[in-house]
């Protein structure tokens, strides 16, 4: 490639997303300063904006077009600073030249801003255009004072730039390579749920004020965990940005609960928002239009009306001229009224331009409404014609209601919203909030006792004297199936009388409208099953228990293949089935369960409390889609999960701050469960819409960390997993209270099983536990999907953690590093005694042994004094208890400093779809991981066989030295008063250094000397 002397280098910055706030006031005046080869150039300050657009470009001098490929542009965002003419620094991003691209192929890339040290404060990505032009020509503005261009020479040795400013330029900083746009899987690979209306990602052109989000790239390589509070650097010398960064040795704010100061209805001693008291108050205009009269249409054609205030419009649905209803409600945001009039016309379907009537209202006269005050009654209002006439008694009449209100209002709901402008028809639906309730769940036992009198299949018969048949039972519900084993052969029974006694669970969901399928089957050969015989029972027909009383069993005629009316001869099978409601169906993980009470309602107990959760909206949303002539955007919705009430709040479009102060309640029966919440972008808003939403993040809080009558009001942060690392996908605000009639009802429950009686007197496997909860989940999100509008598969599973049991490296490494917490205690009391041991603090180890010498010589103190102890230990610590709830961690989760290559086997599918090298890589990793684990049980098995041995006579010589000893100790016991066998034990091993000796003790020698059955292995 040989320059010709004209080529140029353009960068084009087009934008900037969600950008670290500098100027003390929550925002930032962001302008972006480019270098290369020695040329300096920079953007126009955009002030106090965290998401600046710029689209502006910057052209470059190239002295060899060859050398580009081992060429770097360095690229810094600062902060302009007024008050004293200086700037602060919100990011870098270096680019290598081998990634520019020949005009007219070029494609804007979002690359995650880099700090410039360890203690550098950077979030947010950076959009950029880069290319070959040769029509561009090189701007030559000198200083403009922060907001133009500073060009040097072409190749000369620079401009006007302060040496403060060339050492701010100059720092190391990390190359971060941009990956093109391509196939919406790859992008999903990489966790960003981008795509576009067509289900697959295109170039799309940004419009002007548009950014445009692709690919965020991190440097691959091994996370090296930092001391400091810095990010984590990866083996290439740079540090990865993605997302807030990877912090060790210090938290990050940016991961860190934030606690807000929302204007909360009942915290304001608003009345009219008593029953709204933990959302903030939104207004809204609502036009209601009823119906019309006396229309005349030529022809009796279809008409619409439409509702238009400012540049909104709201169409209703189209209805005959005859009989001309719609009853429709139609909600305008107060804060986007451009408007002081709103107009109601009546138009022919077909005619767009042309209307029937018009009805007007001026806003300064509409009625305000607050619950709990009845609905505001309709009127009839008389239409005006084109000409603006309204006395002619032939005009037709609109029945019309106008009021503004909250969204406490009861029409709120159903209302179509102005900020949904832009969504097609089919999609208006999708973006409703709704309230789902699961349906009842039972466990149906069915137990397949045995059979008689079975006649074989044709296929059996003809090989029946070359083997024994392979008689099994097949149990079917719906799409779950179960089988029994085959029935063995045995002297007391013929082979027509095959016995199985084995219970099978299902679970079903109230209305039973499923039957239970029973077949008897013979295995001729592996995968070749004949049907032998069947019976169909109904669900609803089954009998229900609630607690552990025997089921009576039945016998039922199977139907064969060659059954008549006419043949008295049948097979039967021999069956105990039984709906059970005094377990608790779990179709969630236990340790997040929001629900534990059995499924028969006659054992319910009365609510404790009551938990209201306000959502009042997100901030700081990453865009999970691009939209043609838009950019980025997010559609934005929240679910909510807590027993069997499932609320889903409307979809606020096209905004990365949504904000939805939607208010819900829940009957709480027990303190120690968990509410989930979480976020998700609406994919059927679009008019192409691709099936499946985009899950931003989720959080839980336990109910038993609230303090009673508390409003919490925080902002969560939305942490995402992906292949790439730990993101903050934004932050969620809630106001959440819980809160009880009875205190002493709620304690109560803290001494009561956690689960239901049926649970501990006919306990189920962990086996059973997992296949039915994977059952329940089936059945629940298929209900889900089939309401209107529908909770998606993909939701439901997210929000039931239906991937919480499978194998990953990083949640084996939390679980072992949670367990060294735990047992942390153990080890700092074992340095403690070895601290008063040893006598490296004389005058402890003399307090100890006083105060040990008086709990001997008073056995009665010691229990009181540990109780008080703990007591103490209690109390002490109430000062420094935790104020705010629990939120995801991400140090705990080992989400930062986790190897990549250990994110993506987490990621993998189940079976692998990764190649053969990598596969024998991770696999040869987990054998030496459990080779270490094997090490370790094998010591702790040879520690219990030397126990075991001190009375097996393995070692006689052992054994009767063991056997003296403890008949001397018996003696000596028995002669010697236990407290001081006691005191003395105790001062013999806290007697001073000087006294010691240091090899082991005689005792310690003698136990290591045992034999083990470590001899006797392969």
């Amino acid at each position: 490639m040989h320059s010709n002397g004209k080529e140029k280098v353009v960068v084009e910055v087009v934008a900037a997303h969600n950008l670290m706030p500098k100027d003390g006031e929550g925002s930032s005046s962001a302008f972006v300063e480019v270098e290369f080869e020695n040329q300096r150039q920079k953007t126009q300050v955009k002030h106090r904006d965290l998401n600046p657009v710029w689209n502006e470009k910057l052209v470059f001098h190239v002295n060899d077009v060859a050398d580009l490929p081992y060429r770097t542009i360095e690229v810094n965002v600062f902060n302009e600073r007024r008050s004293n003419n200086s700037r602060n620094f919100l990011g870098k991003v270096r680019v290598s030249g081998s990634t520019i691209a020949r005009e007219g192929e070029e494609m804007p890339q979002l690359y995650t801003l880099d700090k410039r040290s360890l203690f550098s404060h950077v979030r947010g990505e950076l959009s950029l255009k880069l290319y070959l032009s040769t029509k561009e020509e090189v701007k030559q503005v000198i200083n403009g004072g922060g907001s133009g261009a500073v060009v040097s020479g072409g190749g000369g040795s620079g401009g006007v730039v302060s040496k403060k400013n060339k050492k701010m330029q100059h720092q190391s900083g990390n190359m971060v390579v941009p990956k093109q746009m391509g196939s919406g899987q790859e992008n999903n690979k990489l966790g960003l749920g981008l795509q576009n209306n067509h289900g697959h990602l295109k170039p799309v052109e940004p419009g002007p004020g548009d950014i445009q989000p692709v690919v965020i790239t991190t440097v691959p390589g091994p996370i090296i965990p930092t001391s400091g509070g810095g990010a984590a650097v990866s083996h290439h010398g740079g540090v990865n940005g993605g997302g807030g960064g990877h912090f060790r040795g210090g938290f990050s704010n940016d991961y860190a609960l934030k606690e807000t100061s929302p204007h909360l209805g009942g915290l304001n001693n608003d009345k009219t928002t008593s029953t709204y008291d933990l959302v903030e108050q939104m207004q809204y205009l609502y036009v209601r239009i009823v119906k019309a009269r006396d229309i005349s249409v030529f022809g009796g054609g279809e008409v619409v009306a439409e509702v238009k205030l400012g540049n909104y419009k709201g169409i209703t649905k189209r209805v005959s001229s005859g009989h001309a209803e719609w009853d429709q409600v139609f909600a305008f945001s107060k804060d986007t009224i451009q408007s002081s009039v709103v107009e109601v016309f009546v138009k022919e379907n077909n005619n767009k331009d042309d209307f029937l009537g018009r009805v007007w209202f001026d806003l300064n006269e509409v009625p305000k409404r607050a619950p709990p005050d009845s609905q505001l009654a309709p009127q009839w209002y008389r239409m005006e014609d084109k000409k603006g006439d309204r006395s002619n008694p032939k005009c037709s009449e609109l029945m019309v209601a106008i009021w503004f209100g909250t969204q406490a209002d009861e029409a709120f709901a159903e209302a179509w919203h102005s900020k949904a402008a832009n969504v097609h028809f089919d999609g208006l639906c999708s973006i409703k909030s709704k309230v789902y309730l699961s349906p009842k769940l039972w466990y149906l036992r069915v137990g397949v006792i045995e059979a008689q009198d079975v006649l074989l299949g044709d296929k059996g018969s003809s090989m029946n004297m070359m083997r024994y048949p392979e008689l099994f039972a097949k149990v079917q519900v719906g799409n779950q199936v179960l089988r029994t084993r085959i029935a063995s052969p045995t002297a007391s029974r013929s082979l027509a009388n095959p016995t199985w006694n084995e219970d099978l669970l299902f679970v079903v969901p109230e209305p039973f409208e499923d039957y239970l399928l029973i077949s008897v089957e013979d295995r001729l050969a592996p995968n070749r099953d004949e049907l032998v015989g069947r019976v169909i029972l109904p669900i609803g027909n089954i009998e229900r228990r609630f607690d552990d009383k025997f089921v009576v069993s039945r016998w039922f005629n199977l139907e064969t293949h060659e059954s008549k009316s006419a043949v008295r001869f049948a097979s039967r099978i021999h069956l105990r089935a039984s709906l059970e409601g005094g377990y608790h169906v779990l179709d969630e993980a236990t340790m997040y369960s929001s629900d534990v009470r059995p499924t028969a309602k006659q054992l319910w107990k009365p609510h404790i409390g009551v938990l209201e959760v306000g959502i009042l909206g997100a901030t700081n949303l990453m865009p999970m889609k691009i939209k043609e002539g838009k950019g980025g955007s997010t559609d934005a919705y929240c679910v909510a999960k807590y027993g069997q009430k499932w609320v889903r709040t409307r979809t606020v479009v096209d905004s990365l701050a949504p904000k939805w102060n939607e208010q819900y309640t829940w009957e709480v029966f027990d303190p120690c469960t968990v509410i989930s919440i979480g976020l998700f972008d609406n994919s059927r808003v679009d008019k192409s819409p691709t099936g499946r939403d985009t899950r931003i993040g989720k959080i839980r809080i336990r109910l038993s960390t609230l303090e009673t009558d508390k409003v919490y009001t925080h902002a969560y942060p939305l942490l995402m997993l992906h292949p790439s690392g730990v993101k903050k996908m934004g932050e969620l605000h809630l106001a959440v209270r819980f809160s009880c009639a009875n205190m002493f009802n709620v304690l109560h429950m803290y001494s009561m099983p956690l689960l239901p009686k049926m649970h501990y007197v006919q306990p189920l496997s962990v086996s059973q536990l997992d296949g039915l909860r994977y059952q329940a989940m089936n059945v629940v999100s298929s209900r889900l999907s089939r309401s209107e509008p529908p909770l998606g598969r993909e939701v439901v599973e997210y929000m039931l953690d239906h991937d919480s049991h499978m194998w990953s490296m990083r949640k084996s490494k939390a679980n072992f590093l949670r367990l060294t917490s735990v047992l942390s205690w153990f080890v700092a009391v074992t340095r403690l005694v070895e601290t008063l041991m040893t006598w490296r603090k004389p005058v402890y180890s003399t307090l100890f042994l006083i105060v040990f010498t008086v709990l001997v010589l008073v056995p009665e103190l010691i229990i009181p004094c540990g109780l008080l102890t703990l007591a103490t230990m209690g109390m002490w610590r109430y000062r420094c208890r935790p104020r705010h709830p629990p939120h995801m961690d991400t140090r705990l989760s080992y989400a930062e400093s986790v190897h990549p290559d250990e994110l993506d086997e987490e990621f993998d599918s189940f079976p692998t779809n990764r190649t053969a090298e990598i596969v024998r890589m991770r696999y040869d990793r987990l054998r030496s991981v459990a080779g270490r684990i094997q090490t370790v049980v094998g010591d702790m098995a040879t520690q219990g066989e030397r126990f075991q041995a001190l009375l097996s006579w393995r070692d006689p010589r052992a054994t009767f030295l063991f056997v003296i000893l403890c008949l001397l100790a018996a003696f000596g016991f028995y002669l010697v008063p236990i407290r001081w066998v006691v005191a003395f034990g105790g001062w013999w091993y806290l007697r001073p250094p000087k006294f010691r000796n240091k090899l082991p003790s005689s005792v310690v020698c003698f136990f290591k000397r045992l034999p083990t059955n470590a001899d006797s292995m392969l």
